[in-house]
């Protein structure tokens, strides 16, 4: 027997976040021995990973698990998974639309399914949501497409373009849109939006809280009383959502919105749910997107978007600069139906081959 145990696997960019991606029957089938493979893998748990792959922050500790889906509207199956680099946890209860960015050309690179033509439509089945979304890949001459003129925030140079479309999202985590029946609710004191278009997320007002709205992320994270209260506001709020005690779980995410200060719709500081996001998540700037559109929520009345049935684009601020969501929506006596929602996100290939897992973890199939 040998001290450590190899296991396939692709390092990809996904977006602005970066994970390892695995085929599902290259794992133990055990829940538990995976999640201590994983673990072993990004070197969690520590802060700086230093003994794994793992880059010591949530949005470069991620992991994508893939297989070939037996649905029949499915291409692929794709679970995501956060691992925690300060604790002993790997996480489910969350989706990642940046990890999904890569799993189109995780799935052509392996075998999974084979290249259409010029462009290649993937169909993933996102085993967190139980939703479905669509990726477009380039491959030209069968080949996935790696470099382009696609830029996103947050990531430097251009790359291929990776258009997503999700379908049937809403209400995915917490059974409906506005998990609380309501525009907005007041919760420990402060008026909020609970929202679900992809992920929970509890919209507030930045100025509720005492801040800005523009502060730098770490800024933020050192306020600890404003930490602490967007914190009792999570809790709080996780009963509401339908979500229960939310204590240990990474759902919901709280969003702190200012008016936008760059032609966007809104500005946004997001809580991850911890440390505070250096841009946003794609479901995250979803959810928020969507909250803008919603008639008396306090994303609507600080972006001030009006529509009826239509597709509108919206330009999500971050910290690093904007998201754009596309929307599909209906508003109707001020309710909101959300059709389908779209992105633009890139991916790259970084490295491919094994990782190594101490053989005590575990020794292999």
């Amino acid at each position: 027997m040998t001290s450590q145990t190899a296991i396939r696997c692709s390092v990809i960019r996904g977006g602005t976040s970066k994970g390892l991606y695995f085929l599902a029957d290259d794992l133990p089938s055990d829940v538990s021995t995976r999640d201590a493979v994983l673990l072993a893998a990004m070197g969690a748990p520590d802060v700086r990973e230093i003994d794994g792959m793992g880059g010591g922050h949530p949005l470069t500790s991620k992991v994508a698990v893939v297989r070939a889906s037996e649905r029949p509207d499915a291409d692929v199956d794709y679970l995501f998974l956060q691992v925690w680099p300060d604790r002993a946890e790997v996480s489910d209860n969350q989706n990642c639309g940046n990890l999904l960015a890569g799993v189109g050309p995780f799935a052509l690179e392996g075998g999974l399914l084979a290249a259409e033509g010029a462009t290649t439509d993937v169909r993933i089945w996102m085993e967190n949501t139980q939703s479905l979304a669509v990726a477009r890949i380039e491959t030209p001459d069968g080949v996935v497409r790696y470099d382009g003129p696609a830029r996103i925030e947050g990531v430097p140079g251009t790359s291929a373009p990776v258009p997503i479309e999700f379908l049937d999202i809403a209400g995915s985590t917490c059974g409906k849109l506005l998990p609380t029946g309501h525009a907005s609710d007041v919760v420990e004191g402060v008026r909020v939006t609970c929202v679900d278009n992809g992920m929970p997320v509890v919209c507030v007002k930045a100025d509720d809280l005492g801040l800005s709205g523009y502060e730098d992320p770490l800024e933020i994270e050192a306020n600890n009383e404003v930490c602490q209260k967007v914190e009792e506001i999570r809790l709080a709020a996780g009963h509401l959502m339908n979500l229960g005690d939310v204590t240990n779980k990474t759902v919901p995410k709280v969003s702190v919105l200012a008016p936008a200060k760059n032609g966007g719709v809104v500005s946004t500081r997001t809580f991850i749910p911890h440390r505070v996001h250096e841009a946003i998540g794609v479901f995250g700037a979803v959810s928020v997107a969507t909250a803008c559109l919603v008639p008396g929520s306090v994303a609507n009345e600080m972006a001030n978007v009006t529509g009826t049935s239509t597709r509108v684009t919206l330009d999500v601020e971050h910290p690093t600069g904007y998201f754009s969501v596309s929307m599909d929506v209906s508003i109707e006596s001020g309710e909101v139906r959300v059709n389908s929602a779209a992105l633009l996100r890139t991916a790259r290939l970084l490295m491919r081959g094994d990782v190594f897992v101490p053989s005590k973890v575990w020794e292999g199939p």
